[in-house]
């Protein structure tokens, strides 16, 4: 497992924020759901601040969900802070197929 794997594993176990650049976009994090899909390291995050290609919608709102493949972050830090995530978190994900660790909420 990658280090940044086991930072992001930490960080939702502590409930922690992930700050990290990830396709040219600066983004703040709440990861809920961390494992993989068709064997690829994958992490399920809200993002609450920071910039995206397709534009961050206001705090809560159920489209600021990210699918996000952990061999592309780049300079990642973990932080505290409060929490952010949307009303939607337990409709199904599609992110990770073999989940290794969720948030509890």
């Amino acid at each position: 497992m990658s280090t940044v794997y086991e930072m992001i594993r930490l960080a939702i176990q502590k409930k922690q924020h992930v700050l990290a650049t990830y396709k040219g976009h600066y983004r703040e994090m709440c990861p809920h759901v961390l494992g993989t899909k068709h064997g690829r390291q994958q992490v399920l995050c809200y993002q609450f601040a920071g910039t995206s290609d397709s534009g961050l919608a206001p705090a809560g709102h159920p489209s600021n969900w990210r699918c996000i493949t952990i061999s592309n972050l780049q300079d990642v830090e973990i932080r505290d802070g409060d929490w952010h995530t949307a009303p939607n978190h337990s409709r199904p994900q599609t992110c990770v197929d073999a989940v290794d660790v969720e948030i509890e909420l």
